[in-house]
Protein backbone atom coordinates (compact mmCIF):
# COMPACT_ATOMS: atom_id res chain seq x y z
CA UNK A 1 0.00 0.00 0.00
CA UNK A 2 1.45 3.37 -1.09
CA UNK A 3 1.81 5.86 1.70
CA UNK A 4 0.34 9.28 1.08
CA UNK A 5 2.90 11.99 1.36
CA UNK A 6 2.01 14.87 3.62
CA UNK A 7 0.86 18.01 1.87
CA UNK A 8 2.15 21.44 2.68
CA UNK A 9 0.39 24.67 2.03
CA UNK A 10 2.56 27.56 0.90
CA UNK A 11 1.49 30.66 2.75
CA UNK A 12 -0.21 33.07 0.35
CA UNK A 13 2.27 35.85 1.03
CA UNK A 14 5.39 33.92 -0.04
CA UNK A 15 4.77 34.23 -3.81
CA UNK A 16 3.87 37.86 -3.26
CA UNK A 17 7.13 38.54 -1.45
CA UNK A 18 9.04 36.72 -4.16
CA UNK A 19 7.37 38.79 -6.84
CA UNK A 20 8.15 42.01 -5.03
CA UNK A 21 11.74 40.92 -4.48
CA UNK A 22 12.31 39.87 -8.08
CA UNK A 23 10.45 42.79 -9.53
CA UNK A 24 12.25 45.39 -7.46
CA UNK A 25 15.64 43.88 -6.75
CA UNK A 26 17.36 46.42 -8.96
CA UNK A 27 16.38 49.10 -6.43
CA UNK A 28 18.43 47.53 -3.62
CA UNK A 29 21.43 49.86 -3.80
CA UNK A 30 22.54 53.22 -2.50
CA UNK A 31 22.30 56.38 -4.54
CA UNK A 32 25.41 58.23 -3.34
CA UNK A 33 27.53 57.30 -6.37
CA UNK A 34 24.82 57.84 -8.97
CA UNK A 35 23.92 60.62 -11.39
CA UNK A 36 22.34 61.41 -14.73
CA UNK A 37 23.66 62.47 -18.11
CA UNK A 38 21.38 64.47 -20.40
CA UNK A 39 20.95 63.09 -23.92
CA UNK A 40 19.82 66.41 -25.31
CA UNK A 41 18.74 65.40 -28.80
CA UNK A 42 16.45 62.55 -27.74
CA UNK A 43 14.66 63.87 -24.65
CA UNK A 44 16.23 61.19 -22.45
CA UNK A 45 18.58 60.84 -19.50
CA UNK A 46 21.08 58.09 -18.79
CA UNK A 47 21.41 57.00 -15.18
CA UNK A 48 25.06 56.30 -14.33
CA UNK A 49 27.14 55.20 -11.36
CA UNK A 50 30.67 56.38 -10.65
CA UNK A 51 32.07 53.47 -8.59
CA UNK A 52 32.15 51.13 -11.57
CA UNK A 53 31.88 53.92 -14.16
CA UNK A 54 28.91 52.40 -15.96
CA UNK A 55 25.53 53.40 -17.37
CA UNK A 56 22.68 51.65 -15.54
CA UNK A 57 19.53 52.68 -17.38
CA UNK A 58 17.94 55.08 -19.85
CA UNK A 59 14.77 57.07 -19.16
CA UNK A 60 12.89 58.58 -22.11
CA UNK A 61 10.02 61.02 -22.52
CA UNK A 62 11.48 64.14 -20.90
CA UNK A 63 10.76 66.55 -23.76
CA UNK A 64 13.09 69.30 -24.99
CA UNK A 65 16.39 68.93 -23.14
CA UNK A 66 18.40 71.37 -25.28
CA UNK A 67 19.22 73.46 -22.21
CA UNK A 68 18.43 71.07 -19.37
CA UNK A 69 19.57 71.17 -15.77
CA UNK A 70 19.01 68.90 -12.76
CA UNK A 71 18.68 69.12 -8.98
CA UNK A 72 18.26 66.24 -6.51
CA UNK A 73 16.07 65.41 -3.55
CA UNK A 74 17.96 65.47 -0.28
CA UNK A 75 17.79 61.64 -0.03
CA UNK A 76 19.37 61.49 -3.53
CA UNK A 77 16.66 59.22 -4.88
CA UNK A 78 14.88 61.65 -7.19
CA UNK A 79 16.27 63.82 -9.97
CA UNK A 80 14.25 66.90 -10.94
CA UNK A 81 14.93 67.67 -14.59
CA UNK A 82 14.17 71.13 -15.97
CA UNK A 83 13.56 71.15 -19.73
CA UNK A 84 13.56 74.05 -22.17
CA UNK A 85 9.93 73.32 -23.12
CA UNK A 86 8.70 74.21 -19.63
CA UNK A 87 8.69 70.59 -18.52
CA UNK A 88 9.49 69.66 -14.92
CA UNK A 89 10.13 65.93 -14.61
CA UNK A 90 10.70 63.94 -11.43
CA UNK A 91 12.81 60.85 -12.19
CA UNK A 92 13.14 57.93 -9.77
CA UNK A 93 16.79 56.87 -10.01
CA UNK A 94 16.26 53.49 -8.37
CA UNK A 95 13.33 52.40 -10.51
CA UNK A 96 14.57 54.25 -13.63
CA UNK A 97 11.09 55.65 -14.26
CA UNK A 98 9.33 58.99 -14.44
CA UNK A 99 7.46 59.53 -11.17
CA UNK A 100 5.72 62.72 -12.25
CA UNK A 101 5.91 65.23 -15.09
CA UNK A 102 4.25 68.62 -15.51
CA UNK A 103 4.43 71.27 -18.21
CA UNK A 104 4.55 74.39 -16.07
CA UNK A 105 5.47 77.08 -18.64
CA UNK A 106 6.15 77.70 -22.31
CA UNK A 107 9.89 78.20 -22.09
CA UNK A 108 12.02 77.65 -19.00
CA UNK A 109 15.70 77.95 -18.15
CA UNK A 110 16.51 75.96 -15.00
CA UNK A 111 15.52 75.52 -11.40
CA UNK A 112 16.50 74.98 -7.79
CA UNK A 113 15.48 73.03 -4.68
CA UNK A 114 14.88 74.70 -1.33
CA UNK A 115 17.11 74.38 1.71
CA UNK A 116 14.71 71.92 3.39
CA UNK A 117 14.17 69.93 0.19
CA UNK A 118 10.41 70.50 0.15
CA UNK A 119 10.11 73.06 -2.65
CA UNK A 120 11.15 73.04 -6.30
CA UNK A 121 11.44 76.41 -8.05
CA UNK A 122 11.56 76.88 -11.83
CA UNK A 123 12.66 80.02 -13.69
CA UNK A 124 10.75 80.85 -16.85
CA UNK A 125 11.18 82.92 -19.98
CA UNK A 126 7.57 82.48 -21.10
CA UNK A 127 5.67 83.68 -19.18
CA UNK A 128 8.41 85.46 -17.28
CA UNK A 129 8.60 84.57 -13.62
CA UNK A 130 9.20 81.77 -11.12
CA UNK A 131 6.85 78.94 -10.23
CA UNK A 132 7.34 76.92 -7.06
CA UNK A 133 6.13 73.33 -6.60
CA UNK A 134 5.82 70.78 -3.83
CA UNK A 135 8.79 68.44 -4.23
CA UNK A 136 6.70 65.35 -3.47
CA UNK A 137 3.57 65.87 -5.55
CA UNK A 138 4.74 68.58 -7.99
CA UNK A 139 1.60 70.52 -7.13
CA UNK A 140 1.89 74.28 -7.58
CA UNK A 141 2.69 76.09 -4.33
CA UNK A 142 3.42 79.65 -5.49
CA UNK A 143 3.50 81.70 -8.69
CA UNK A 144 5.80 84.75 -8.78
CA UNK A 145 5.27 86.70 -12.03
CA UNK A 146 8.30 88.84 -12.88
CA UNK A 147 6.23 91.98 -13.44
CA UNK A 148 8.47 95.03 -13.54
CA UNK A 149 6.63 97.95 -15.15
CA UNK A 150 3.38 99.86 -14.87
CA UNK A 151 2.03 98.22 -18.02
CA UNK A 152 2.55 94.79 -16.43
CA UNK A 153 5.45 93.63 -18.58
CA UNK A 154 6.99 90.34 -17.45
CA UNK A 155 10.71 89.77 -17.61
CA UNK A 156 12.61 86.63 -18.52
CA UNK A 157 14.04 85.10 -15.34
CA UNK A 158 17.59 83.73 -15.22
CA UNK A 159 20.20 82.75 -12.66
CA UNK A 160 17.82 81.06 -10.21
CA UNK A 161 19.59 79.56 -7.15
CA UNK A 162 18.67 78.33 -3.69
CA UNK A 163 20.01 80.22 -0.69
CA UNK A 164 20.15 79.66 3.07
CA UNK A 165 17.09 80.75 5.02
CA UNK A 166 14.65 78.92 2.72
CA UNK A 167 15.18 81.51 0.00
CA UNK A 168 15.42 81.57 -3.78
CA UNK A 169 17.41 84.29 -5.58
CA UNK A 170 17.06 85.14 -9.27
CA UNK A 171 17.67 87.85 -11.88
CA UNK A 172 15.25 89.60 -14.23
CA UNK A 173 16.92 89.89 -17.63
CA UNK A 174 14.64 92.55 -19.10
CA UNK A 175 14.21 94.58 -15.92
CA UNK A 176 17.79 94.64 -14.68
CA UNK A 177 16.70 93.56 -11.21
CA UNK A 178 17.55 90.86 -8.65
CA UNK A 179 14.76 89.39 -6.51
CA UNK A 180 14.92 87.37 -3.30
CA UNK A 181 11.91 85.14 -2.50
CA UNK A 182 11.82 84.12 1.17
CA UNK A 183 9.71 81.03 2.01
CA UNK A 184 10.84 80.73 5.63
CA UNK A 185 7.39 81.74 6.96
CA UNK A 186 5.39 79.33 4.79
CA UNK A 187 4.14 78.89 1.25
CA UNK A 188 3.46 82.59 0.64
CA UNK A 189 6.86 84.14 -0.05
CA UNK A 190 8.14 87.52 1.00
CA UNK A 191 9.69 88.97 -2.15
CA UNK A 192 12.44 91.61 -1.96
CA UNK A 193 12.99 93.47 -5.25
CA UNK A 194 16.40 95.02 -5.82
CA UNK A 195 16.39 97.46 -8.73
CA UNK A 196 19.25 98.89 -10.78
CA UNK A 197 21.19 95.64 -10.64
CA UNK A 198 22.66 96.19 -14.11
CA UNK A 199 21.74 95.96 -17.77
CA UNK A 200 20.50 92.55 -18.88
CA UNK A 201 21.71 90.12 -16.21
CA UNK A 202 22.05 86.85 -18.14
CA UNK A 203 23.06 84.33 -15.48
CA UNK A 204 23.85 84.08 -11.80
CA UNK A 205 25.68 82.04 -9.18
CA UNK A 206 25.86 81.76 -5.43
CA UNK A 207 29.14 81.18 -3.62
CA UNK A 208 29.50 77.74 -1.97
CA UNK A 209 29.03 79.24 1.50
CA UNK A 210 25.69 80.72 0.42
CA UNK A 211 26.63 84.32 1.21
CA UNK A 212 27.15 86.08 -2.12
CA UNK A 213 24.97 86.09 -5.23
CA UNK A 214 26.71 87.31 -8.39
CA UNK A 215 24.95 88.14 -11.67
CA UNK A 216 26.71 88.44 -15.00
CA UNK A 217 25.65 91.42 -17.14
CA UNK A 218 25.17 91.07 -20.89
CA UNK A 219 24.35 94.72 -21.56
CA UNK A 220 27.29 96.33 -19.76
CA UNK A 221 30.72 95.50 -18.45
CA UNK A 222 30.97 94.44 -14.82
CA UNK A 223 29.19 92.10 -12.44
CA UNK A 224 26.42 92.62 -9.88
CA UNK A 225 27.12 91.43 -6.32
CA UNK A 226 24.50 90.92 -3.59
CA UNK A 227 25.54 90.11 -0.04
CA UNK A 228 22.75 87.82 1.23
CA UNK A 229 23.75 88.48 4.83
CA UNK A 230 22.89 92.15 4.24
CA UNK A 231 20.27 92.31 1.51
CA UNK A 232 19.24 95.74 2.81
CA UNK A 233 22.52 97.18 1.51
CA UNK A 234 21.45 96.43 -2.07
CA UNK A 235 23.46 95.46 -5.13
CA UNK A 236 26.93 96.76 -5.90
CA UNK A 237 29.12 96.50 -8.98
CA UNK A 238 32.37 94.58 -8.98
CA UNK A 239 35.02 93.92 -11.64
CA UNK A 240 33.91 96.91 -13.70
CA UNK A 241 36.02 95.88 -16.70
CA UNK A 242 34.58 92.36 -16.88
CA UNK A 243 32.85 91.90 -20.25
CA UNK A 244 33.60 92.63 -23.86
CA UNK A 245 34.85 96.17 -23.26
CA UNK A 246 34.73 99.07 -25.68
CA UNK A 247 36.13 96.90 -28.48
CA UNK A 248 33.40 94.31 -28.75
CA UNK A 249 34.83 90.83 -29.11
CA UNK A 250 33.04 88.03 -30.96
CA UNK A 251 31.40 85.77 -28.40
CA UNK A 252 30.42 82.30 -29.61
CA UNK A 253 28.89 81.25 -26.29
CA UNK A 254 28.33 83.28 -23.16
CA UNK A 255 30.16 81.80 -20.17
CA UNK A 256 28.12 79.99 -17.53
CA UNK A 257 28.45 81.67 -14.17
CA UNK A 258 27.30 78.55 -12.32
CA UNK A 259 30.44 76.95 -13.72
CA UNK A 260 32.77 79.37 -11.97
CA UNK A 261 35.48 77.94 -9.76
CA UNK A 262 35.26 79.34 -6.23
CA UNK A 263 38.12 78.37 -3.93
CA UNK A 264 38.91 79.57 -0.41
CA UNK A 265 40.79 82.71 -1.49
CA UNK A 266 40.03 83.15 -5.19
CA UNK A 267 37.36 83.03 -7.83
CA UNK A 268 38.40 81.77 -11.27
CA UNK A 269 36.07 82.99 -14.00
CA UNK A 270 35.89 82.85 -17.78
CA UNK A 271 36.72 86.03 -19.63
CA UNK A 272 34.11 87.15 -22.18
CA UNK A 273 35.33 86.89 -25.78
CA UNK A 274 38.96 86.41 -24.78
CA UNK A 275 41.26 83.42 -24.39
CA UNK A 276 41.71 84.00 -20.68
CA UNK A 277 40.66 82.78 -17.25
CA UNK A 278 40.49 85.67 -14.79
CA UNK A 279 41.52 85.31 -11.15
CA UNK A 280 39.62 87.42 -8.62
CA UNK A 281 40.51 87.97 -4.97
CA UNK A 282 37.52 86.97 -2.83
CA UNK A 283 38.46 89.38 -0.06
CA UNK A 284 37.93 92.51 -2.14
CA UNK A 285 36.37 91.14 -5.37
CA UNK A 286 39.13 92.68 -7.48
CA UNK A 287 41.01 91.05 -10.33
CA UNK A 288 44.36 89.63 -9.34
CA UNK A 289 45.62 88.30 -12.67
CA UNK A 290 44.63 86.51 -15.89
CA UNK A 291 45.72 83.11 -17.18
CA UNK A 292 46.11 82.51 -20.92
CA UNK A 293 44.17 79.47 -22.16
CA UNK A 294 43.41 77.65 -25.41
CA UNK A 295 40.09 79.31 -26.32
CA UNK A 296 37.08 81.24 -25.04
CA UNK A 297 36.23 79.58 -21.71
CA UNK A 298 32.68 78.41 -21.01
CA UNK A 299 32.88 76.39 -17.77
CA UNK A 300 35.70 77.03 -15.30
CA UNK A 301 35.29 74.37 -12.61
CA UNK A 302 37.27 73.58 -9.47
CA UNK A 303 38.13 70.08 -8.32
CA UNK A 304 36.52 69.62 -4.89
CA UNK A 305 39.84 70.07 -3.06
CA UNK A 306 40.48 73.35 -4.92
CA UNK A 307 43.89 72.29 -6.27
CA UNK A 308 42.88 72.11 -9.94
CA UNK A 309 40.69 74.15 -12.31
CA UNK A 310 39.28 72.39 -15.39
CA UNK A 311 38.23 74.57 -18.33
CA UNK A 312 36.29 73.87 -21.52
CA UNK A 313 35.86 76.18 -24.49
CA UNK A 314 33.40 77.63 -26.97
CA UNK A 315 33.23 76.78 -30.68
CA UNK A 316 35.39 76.37 -32.71
CA UNK A 317 37.88 75.18 -30.07
CA UNK A 318 35.39 73.05 -28.19
CA UNK A 319 37.20 69.70 -28.52
CA UNK A 320 39.63 70.58 -25.74
CA UNK A 321 39.82 70.78 -21.95
CA UNK A 322 42.69 72.40 -20.06
CA UNK A 323 43.71 71.95 -16.43
CA UNK A 324 45.10 74.82 -14.35
CA UNK A 325 47.08 74.29 -11.14
CA UNK A 326 45.78 76.79 -8.56
CA UNK A 327 49.11 77.04 -6.73
CA UNK A 328 51.23 77.99 -9.74
CA UNK A 329 48.26 79.42 -11.67
CA UNK A 330 49.60 77.76 -14.82
CA UNK A 331 48.06 75.39 -17.36
CA UNK A 332 49.49 71.97 -16.56
CA UNK A 333 47.55 69.67 -18.92
CA UNK A 334 45.65 69.79 -22.21
CA UNK A 335 43.14 67.03 -22.97
CA UNK A 336 41.19 66.16 -26.14
CA UNK A 337 37.96 64.42 -25.03
CA UNK A 338 36.23 64.82 -28.42
CA UNK A 339 34.19 67.22 -30.53
CA UNK A 340 31.83 69.62 -28.79
CA UNK A 341 32.73 69.27 -25.12
CA UNK A 342 29.70 70.66 -23.32
CA UNK A 343 30.02 69.84 -19.64
CA UNK A 344 32.25 68.50 -16.89
CA UNK A 345 31.42 67.03 -13.48
CA UNK A 346 33.67 65.87 -10.65
CA UNK A 347 32.88 62.99 -8.36
CA UNK A 348 32.27 64.14 -4.79
CA UNK A 349 35.87 63.67 -3.64
CA UNK A 350 37.41 64.73 -6.93
CA UNK A 351 39.26 61.61 -8.07
CA UNK A 352 37.32 61.49 -11.35
CA UNK A 353 36.16 64.08 -13.87
CA UNK A 354 33.40 63.10 -16.30
CA UNK A 355 33.33 65.03 -19.59
CA UNK A 356 30.60 64.98 -22.25
CA UNK A 357 31.50 65.34 -25.93
CA UNK A 358 28.23 65.86 -27.80
CA UNK A 359 29.42 65.38 -31.39
CA UNK A 360 31.60 62.40 -30.44
CA UNK A 361 28.56 60.74 -28.79
CA UNK A 362 30.48 59.81 -25.69
CA UNK A 363 31.28 60.62 -22.09
CA UNK A 364 34.90 60.24 -21.04
CA UNK A 365 36.03 59.64 -17.46
CA UNK A 366 39.44 60.96 -16.44
CA UNK A 367 41.60 60.24 -13.42
CA UNK A 368 42.36 63.71 -12.04
CA UNK A 369 45.68 62.60 -10.60
CA UNK A 370 47.22 61.00 -13.68
CA UNK A 371 44.94 62.60 -16.35
CA UNK A 372 44.49 59.16 -17.89
CA UNK A 373 41.19 58.40 -19.58
CA UNK A 374 39.92 55.47 -17.51
CA UNK A 375 36.51 54.88 -19.08
CA UNK A 376 34.42 55.79 -22.11
CA UNK A 377 30.62 55.54 -22.24
CA UNK A 378 28.77 55.73 -25.55
CA UNK A 379 25.76 58.04 -25.40
CA UNK A 380 23.48 59.92 -27.79
CA UNK A 381 24.49 63.60 -27.97
CA UNK A 382 25.37 63.92 -24.27
CA UNK A 383 25.43 67.33 -22.64
CA UNK A 384 24.91 68.07 -18.93
CA UNK A 385 26.30 65.69 -16.29
CA UNK A 386 24.85 65.87 -12.78
CA UNK A 387 25.86 63.67 -9.83
CA UNK A 388 23.73 63.11 -6.72
CA UNK A 389 26.36 64.72 -4.49
CA UNK A 390 24.82 68.01 -5.66
CA UNK A 391 21.94 67.26 -3.28
CA UNK A 392 24.07 68.47 -0.37
CA UNK A 393 25.61 71.60 -1.90
CA UNK A 394 24.19 75.13 -1.84
CA UNK A 395 23.27 76.46 -5.26
CA UNK A 396 23.46 73.13 -7.07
Amino acid sequence: MRRKLPSFRIPFFIPLLAAVWLGGCHTLRGTGDMGVVIERASGAVRIVETSGRTALARVEGLGDLSHASVVYSRDERYAYVFGRDGGLTKVDLLRATISKRVIQAGNSIGGAISQDGRLIAVSNYTPGGVKVFDAGSLELVADIPAVYSENKKQSKVVGLVDAPGQRFVFSLYDAGEIWVADFSAGKTPKVTRLKNAGVQPYDGLITPDGRYYIAGLFGEDGLALLDLWHVEKGVRRILKDYGRGKRKMPVYKMPHLEGWAITEDYAFLPSVGRYEVLVMNRNNWKQLKSIKVYGQPVFVMARPDGRQIWVNFAYPRNDTVQVIDTESMQVIKTLKPGKAVLHMEFTSRGEQCWISARDANRVSVYDTGTFARIATLSMRKPSGIFFTSRAHRIGL
